[in-house]
């Protein structure tokens, strides 16, 4: 959140001068001096490559104009404006505090719109990274480069909250996150969060939910004529529970009035898991139907009463 905030009132290339208090701060860091000189885009390298905490103080002492607390109003305004309802902080640096908490949920949501950001995507991505101050940077983060189509996202830890991770991983079209948060151990947080994403990649897979070109149902044109194919106005591809059976809802035209034009709505499919809709398109013609003309139309008309009058001496 101090990198989101961040974002949205400096540049990377912004230079920064480290105040006396970021230098101070403990636990992890990337040794700032007190006065020195650095990028933006330097510290938050700083802050998310090796979640150096004296970088994210001097990222808010620069926003915020020195006042802490105005920074902090703002990373739990932008909390509130995002719907992280069970979040709250107290500090720009994640350290322990009383009143600074937060949950997987609103993590892993936190995650999700952080790599929107194509600064963060890159960064995050990092294992080692070099900064000004000669200064080499190495990831907390162990399963990068390890577990296939991992990109990310963030580690933490602290006495109080332990060791944690929010992961993405991108492989077999699936976009996935998992967020492991108060293991005892480095290690075990490891073990768990790749367990986590195995079981993930195991029971989800990307289908087309609502397939293109195929047809969900027919509406009569009348006067003799074959149906008119309802289909799909696009295919809908999203990821689905394998052990979770899907339930298509067509509310669709049984009959329509001529003329038709291909690509006119007639119609709509739902899918739904249990009570998620997991996908909703509108159902269209698949073709042209003109309107038949006054003879054929005579002709028609004449026949069927004719057929109608057979019918009675049979």
């Amino acid at each position: 959140m101090t990198v989101l905030v961040t974002l949205h009132h400096r540049d990377p290339g912004d230079v920064v001068t480290v105040p006396r208090e970021a230098a101070a701060v403990g636990e992890s860091t990337i040794n700032l001096r007190a006065g020195e000189r650095m990028t933006v885009g330097d510290l938050l390298k700083g802050a998310l490559v090796q979640s150096a905490n004296d970088a994210a103080d001097a990222l808010a002492d620069d926003v915020a104009h020195g006042n802490t607390a105005a920074f902090v109003a703002m990373m739990n305004a932008e909390a509130h404006r995002l719907g992280l309802t069970h979040t709250h902080f107290a500090r720009p640096d994640g350290l322990d505090a009383p009143a600074h908490y937060s949950s997987a949920r609103d993590v892993t949501k936190l995650a999700q719109l952080a790599m929107r950001s194509s600064i963060v995507r890159r960064i995050v991505r990092l294992r080692t990274a070099e900064i000004a101050g000669g200064r080499r940077l190495h990831t907390w983060n162990d399963l990068l480069g390890l577990f296939r189509g991992l990109d990310g996202v963030k580690t933490g830890h602290t006495a109080a909250a332990g060791w944690c991770e929010v992961a993405e991983v991108r492989r077999d079209g699936l976009d996935m996150y998992a967020t492991i948060l108060g293991s005892p151990t480095r290690g075990q947080r490891n073990a768990d969060l790749a367990a986590l994403l195995r079981w993930g990649f195991s029971v989800e897979r990307p289908v087309w939910v609502i397939a293109p070109d195929r047809v969900y149902a027919s509406a009569a044109t009348g006067y003799g004529r074959r149906a008119v194919a309802l289909v799909a106005a696009r295919g809908v591809e999203s990821p689905i529970r394998v052990d979770r059976p899907l339930v298509e809802k067509v509310v669709a035209a049984t009959a329509v009035s001529l003329p038709v034009r291909r690509g006119e709505v007639l119609g709509e499919i739902r899918v739904l898991s249990g009570r998620r809709v997991v996908a909703h398109e509108q159902l269209v013609a698949a073709r042209d139907v003109s309107r038949p003309g006054v003879a054929t139309r005579v002709r028609f008309y004449a026949h069927r009463t004719f057929t109608h009058i057979g019918s009675w001496f049979t």
